[in-house]
């Protein structure tokens, strides 16, 4: 039970900025780290619906909501996978050998492609949050997030790792295989069963372009960097819930010409 409990600190530590008791950084306090990732998209689900909740509770304009729901993800987590994605974007653009493109995700500088990236993220991540205002999408959108930390767990305990040291590679290594393995995909069926109750076409939409994320991000990994590490899992993560924002907000534009 206490790896259990160390494990779910251990996930929020590392995950998030929400404060929590120290742990000790060893092989057994990250064995069921993983299996917990999720619940940190939880937590952002919740707050950006509540947010939601508020801003129409007091008249605040979808601008006002959809531009300081952009932030809501960054001030829960720090910005930990955007630096991931930032570090890889930096990287594919500079068309060099694995090897080099693998320092550059370890540099912590970063490039004109990761701040080029870094907007257009950004631009694109509030304009999808515009489009939201009906209550199925606010949850499809909640559920997205646990949808992209279950897969990026995932990730860690079934794809080849790019290398042998850094933060990837420690938790897979470290993790309780079988039982994350177990965990993680009783947790992406029930996230797949709840989008589907929520609006079943909109949210088979959803699962399948996380889905499709989720597959790109294998082959990339594996044809551009020999495999995945934490900052490819984080550029997955973004791309998977960039995806995933664009998709709900476009569904309450398509869903009534369908009728």
């Amino acid at each position: 039970m206490k790896a259990v409990i160390n494990g779910f600190l251990t996930a929020f530590a590392m995950y998030s900025r929400i404060p929590m008791p120290r742990t000790e950084w060893n092989r057994q306090n990250r064995k069921y780290t993983l299996c917990f990732f999720p619940m940190v998209g939880a937590v952002i689900g919740a707050l950006l619906y509540g947010w939601s909740r508020v801003c129409a509770a007091l008249g605040i304009g979808q601008g006002c909501f959809a531009l300081a729901g952009t932030a809501v993800p960054l001030l829960v987590t720090g910005g930990i996978h955007l630096d991931g994605l930032l570090d890889t974007a930096d990287a594919l653009h500079s068309y060099a050998k694995k090897e080099k493109k693998l320092e550059i995700l370890k540099d912590p500088h970063v490039g004109a492609f990761g701040v080029i990236t870094a907007i257009g993220f950004s631009l694109l991540y509030a304009a999808g949050l515009l489009l939201i205002t009906e209550r199925y999408q606010l949850l499809l959108l909640a559920f997205g997030f646990v949808l992209s930390r279950t897969l990026s767990g995932m990730s860690l305990v079934w794809f080849p790792a790019a290398k042998t040291d850094g933060t990837a590679a420690s938790l897979s290594d470290a993790a309780s295989t079988k039982t994350v393995r177990v965990v993680l995909t009783t947790v992406l069926a029930l996230t797949f069963a709840s989008c589907l109750l929520v609006q079943p076409v909109a949210g088979a939409v959803v699962c399948l372009g996380a889905m499709w994320v989720w597959t790109y991000y294998y082959y990339m990994a594996k044809r551009e960097f020999g495999g995945i590490t934490g900052d490819l899992a984080g550029y997955f993560l973004c791309l998977c819930e960039l995806v995933t924002v664009l998709l709900t907000g476009l569904s309450g534009k398509v869903l009534p010409l369908l009728g």
